[in-house]
């Protein structure tokens, strides 16, 4: 028989929610009232709630992931589609006082939806409006606010110049905003480092509503933001960066060869020549299953794609020297102009440089990890990733193989947050999509995904397990679902993204944002937080 106490818990709970349901419906209400009181009347035209028809749309728009677009995932109570720097500082400073949260969105890329869910009341920031782009060709400059995409801003450099370019990701919708204050890593790397290692200046607004460049923030929120993830710290508006120069011809080429072409053996070769070519050339791997055409049978397809900044003579000749065995041939390669090679490497054709500028989202629902290898991994142990690829979850599995070396390895660790760079043979990416629907489904390929990241544990970085922190993956660490989270707990996680640079990502937010207003589920925590304690290990050596 229940006691009088146990029998009180039952209406204690449904008390207690209907307090909170009740405390979040009036912050909403008061956030919105101060939007439309304090803001510019221009502010009531970007303001969208769940009673707008408009509502799903500007939610979907920019939602890079299906498996967060589903009845049960957390809504925002507001969306913001900020047109200036005024609606954002009055949705920072509403947001502040009513208690409610922010996710900050610029290309909804975020690999965990952090951008858009939270398991808390909360308020979509989305700057899908602020992604104006001005290129200053006779300084090589130019300033991407965050809403632009990566298609756009090498759009706009085509426009400009054949001669002029900007290391960044292959993928063209990614957001400016994410993508470079996370890093920012591409087929230029080699050459000229991270898209954030081109940065010059930047526009930020701070918890306080201030709009700040490089001279007002500082140099070490500067530096925080160049690799740390700016979602942290503030809402970054734009930057500006260094574009460099390329070639008027480059040269691409992509050969594949499978299991029965002798994939294993040249997949282990790589391992030991892309990082050590010269800068002028990146050479990725991405690694898949297919059916056989000869016979019909599943089997392991290794796809070799290479821009080479030159001609199609010099790529044969180095290709010659440093991997015969791949025996690239001058029907394989072909040249083109640096934006052709953004298209070729894109998937687009390359006479439709317009398709750069599509900011649709992806189809289909995926999970991806990240590693970094530091030793070649032994063919028997690629062998074993061969038969984790057969299984039947894998179907829609790559592997996407990034080379380091060149000017990867010539920059500091502690020169950004960003601290893979020497030591690094390259970076490998497990990544699975699937198109059914359920958690059911998804839970099935997300098991797949981490089964092959436990398997490549012997094979890959340790003492941090290194991680990239613009692949987000809250396997990594604890998930506190958007609440409080202590230096100790996020430690876990931080050293895989940021290595020794992490403690010192600690105390630049908690000199700018000790009250935690700027978080998600892998933000970088203040000490100031009441989640600290004491008994927190390292906290002495941090301030």
């Amino acid at each position: 028989m229940d006691s009088p106490i146990s029998s009180m818990f039952p209406l204690l709970f449904v008390l207690l929610f209907s307090f909170s349901t009740a405390t979040s419906a009036q912050n909403q209400e008061e956030f919105l009232q101060c939007l439309y009181s304090q803001g510019p009347a221009s502010i009531s035209k970007v303001i969208y709630t769940p009673i707008n028809s408009s509502y799903p749309s500007v939610l979907n728009i920019s939602i890079q992931n299906l498996r967060f677009s589903t009845a049960t995932t957390p809504k925002p109570r507001v969306i913001v589609t900020a047109l200036n720097v005024s609606h954002i500082q009055t949705t920072i400073l509403c947001a502040r006082n009513h208690g409610m949260q922010i996710r900050t969105r610029s290309g909804g890329h975020d690999y965990e939806g952090l951008s858009y869910v939270s398991e808390v009341p909360f308020v979509i920031l989305d700057l899908i409006n602020i992604r104006s782009i001005t290129i200053d060709e006779g300084n090589s400059t130019a300033w991407v606010q965050a809403g632009s995409t990566n298609g756009e801003l090498y759009y706009r450099i085509a426009e400009k110049s054949r001669t002029l370019g900007i290391p960044g990701g292959v993928c063209t919708s990614l957001g400016s905003g994410g993508h470079i204050s996370g890093g920012g890593y591409g087929p230029l790397m080699r050459k000229y480092g991270l898209a954030a290692d081109q940065v010059i200046d930047a526009q930020l607004i701070d918890v306080k509503g201030r709009l700040l460049e490089r001279k007002s923030m500082g140099e070490d929120l500067f530096w925080a933001i160049r690799g740390g993830g700016g979602a942290s710290f503030g809402v970054i508006v734009a930057w500006k960066v260094k574009l460099v120069p390329v070639p008027s011809t480059v040269t691409i080429f992509s050969v594949t060869r499978n299991l029965e072409q002798n994939a294993t053996s040249l997949v282990y070769e790589w391992q030991s020549v892309a990082p050590n070519l010269p800068k002028d050339i990146y050479l990725r791997l991405l690694i898949t299953r297919v059916n056989s055409s000869q016979q019909g049978e599943l089997t392991i397809q290794a796809t070799f794609d290479a821009l080479f900044l030159g001609t199609t003579n010099s790529v044969l000749q180095l290709m010659q020297e440093s991997f015969p065995e791949l025996n690239v041939t001058r029907q394989d390669c072909t040249e083109m102009s640096w934006i052709e090679s953004v298209l070729f490497i894109a998937g687009f054709p390359i006479t439709s440089p317009e398709l750069l500028l599509n900011r649709h989202p992806f189809d289909s629902r995926f999970k991806a990890k990240s590693d970094y290898v530091k030793e070649p991994i032994p063919e028997f142990a690629l062998e074993g990733i061969w038969e984790r690829l057969f299984e039947e979850e894998a179907a829609g599995a790559v592997l996407l193989l990034s080379p380091y070396g060149g000017r990867m390895s010539e920059i500091s660790e502690s020169s950004t947050p960003f601290p893979h760079r020497a030591g690094n043979l390259y970076k490998i990416q497990p990544y699975v999509r699937w198109q059914e629907e359920g958690s059911e489904a998804s839970q099935k390929y997300i098991s797949w995904i981490r089964r092959l990241y436990s398997y490549m544990a012997p094979y890959v970085s340790k003492h941090p397990r290194e991680a990239y922190v613009n692949y987000r993956d809250l396997d990594i660490g604890t998930n506190n679902k958007g609440k409080c989270t202590s230096y100790k707990q996020a430690k876990i996680w931080g050293q895989k993204y940021f290595k020794n640079n992490f403690d010192r990502l600690v105390k630049i937010k908690t000199k700018v944002d000790p009250s935690n207003f700027f978080r998600n589920e892998q933000s970088i925590p203040p000490i100031s937080s009441r989640c600290y304690t004491s008994r927190d290990d390292n906290l002495s050596s941090v301030m």
